[in-house]
């Protein structure tokens, strides 16, 4: 199996890093046909607008939104999981996601960068996982499909739809590779018939 980790910007190594010490094996996908070789992917943590932009110039917009239609499990962390909401609250003028999860996530939720913090969560029943928020987004709302994983306090901060994953924090960052080793664990299920 081959899981990509979108290489426009952001945390691409940290996640590779990770991928590797729970036994996957990670690729950086910066072209169509290297997104047409993985099983999964990885949506780095980095910023949003900037992640959008640079995948229309590299013309992946569209074809990464295909391929998470067609059911490929992706995960995102931070600005990933802004990539993956069906809708912003705070994004600039004209800002795309590529959708997929039914969920409302507002940008810079936690403020900017100075107002970064660690915190300990229970993340998916897993016990407390320490976790680095770095102009993190929240989750405002969120559709009847979609499993609420963890919670900062009473904002929700992890979610899960089908084949998706989502995290408004870093776990590329802790050395904990809890959250990976889930998102491995996703796309070996079987689907239920």
């Amino acid at each position: 199996m081959k899981i990509g980790v979108l290489a426009l910007q952001g945390d691409v190594r940290e996640h590779l890093r990770a991928l590797a010490s729970v036994g996957a094996h990670g690729m950086s996908v910066r072209r169509p046909e290297e997104l047409e070789a993985v099983d999964a992917l990885v949506i780095p943590g980095g910023e949003s607008t900037t992640i959008w932009k640079l995948a229309v110039a590299f013309d992946l917009l569209e074809p990464l939104r295909a391929r998470i239609k067609e059911g490929l499990p992706a995960f995102g962390s931070c600005a990933g999981m802004i990539m993956l909401a069906d809708r912003i609250q705070g994004g600039i003028d004209g800002q795309q996601t590529l959708g997929g999860i039914d969920m409302v996530v507002r940008r810079n939720a936690f403020g900017r960068q100075v107002d970064s913090f660690e915190a300990d969560l229970d993340f998916a029943g897993r016990g407390p996982l320490r976790a680095v928020f770095i102009r993190a987004p929240w989750v405002e709302s969120v559709g009847a499909d979609v499993e609420v994983l963890a919670r900062a306090g009473d904002r929700i901060v992890a979610v899960r739809q089908g084949p998706l994953l989502a995290t408004s924090f870093h776990p590329e960052l802790t050395g904990d590779a809890r959250v990976h080793s889930y998102f491995v664990e996703m796309i070996n299920q079987k689907p239920v018939p």
